[in-house]
This record gives C-alpha cells, structure tokens and sequence, in this order.
C-alpha cells in the first residue's frame, strides 16, 4: 500500500477544497459472483449520518493526492469492509460511470451538500469475508432483485440509489 499521509487535507483546507473546485472520489459496489462471473449478491453498507438518520451507501471515498485510482479503491475497501475482504479490482481502470455530484440538488440524479464531487463508479467483487470498519455500521448481502426493490433503493440517499441501479445495468441486471 502506498503511504498517502501527507496527502491528507485538515478540515479547514478540506472545507476550503471543497467550496472552490471538485474533489475526486471512488466509488465502489461490493459483489460476489458465482463461477461464471454472474453477479449473486451485492453488498450495502448500513451507516449513520452526521444528522442521524440510518441509510445504505456504497464503498466511496476521496482519492488523495499522489494517490493511484488502485490504491484508492483498496484503501476504501478494506477501510469499509475490513482488511481480508479479498476485493479484486478490475483490470481496466474504466469506471462503469462518472457520477458528477453537485451541492445543489437536481441538476444530477446525485447530491452532496458538502461539495461538488467527480467520482469514478467500480463494480468490485469480493471473496473473502467481509466485515464493516470504521463508521459503518453493518454490511448486508442483497440479491439483485432485492437491490433493485424500491425499499432498497429508498434507503440510499444522495443519488446511490441511481447508481446503484446503473451498475446492475453495468453486469446485465437491469430490472
């Protein structure tokens, strides 16, 4: 793992970043497959917000400076889902979406009230077991289907729910 420290903002600079250019993020959504690559499960993280309210999200997270696409992802995936999740990252760094999420809500199907934020969407599979960290609460396998359900989906605030469903579309699960 690249060392990144020094790449790290402090609250203040960060606030600042924040109010005057776009931050990079990576977004990632947890699957596993079966021996033919289809996807069986997907997994939703279970947090708290700053406000209290309890909702699902993805894997996400800043990418920092000096810091590769790869390393961000892993960073960000073992912080949420524990250091032997076993993800394996794409070998193309195409992200299946770019998610453009803005301060002021609907000018995209995503919002951040905090910032302007570009971020690269991974499909990840994950073999290995897999324990939530830091400020998640829990991490639940859905079906597809289940995923797609709007009771899911509606516990996704902020647009994770849009991009959810476009990374089933991503993996030919539309539903």
């Amino acid at each position: 793992m690249t060392e990144t420290t020094p790449g790290w903002l402090s609250a203040d600079e960060l606030n600042t970043a924040r109010g005057r250019m776009p931050i990079l993020y990576v977004e990632a959504v947890p699957v596993r497959v079966d021996d033919s690559g289809e996807v069986t499960s997907i997994g939703l993280l279970l947090r708290i917000g700053a406000d209290g309210t309890i909702s699902r999200t993805l894997v996400s997270g800043r990418v920092m400076h000096h810091e590769r696409i790869r390393d961000a992802l892993l960073r960000h995936l073992e912080k949420d889902l524990g250091p032997v999740a076993l993800p394996r990252i794409p070998s193309s760094l195409q992200p299946f979406t770019v998610a453009e999420y803005f301060p002021t809500a609907g000018i995209t199907p995503f919002h951040d009230p905090r910032q302007h934020a570009v971020s690269l969407a991974y499909v990840v599979p994950v073999t290995g077991d897999c324990r939530p960290r830091q400020d998640a609460l829990d991490l639940v396998w859905f079906s597809p289907q289940e995923a797609a359900s709007a009771a899911v989906q509606g516990e996704m605030p902020g647009g994770h729910g849009a991009l959810l469903r476009q990374a089933l579309a991503h993996v030919g699960l539309a539903f």
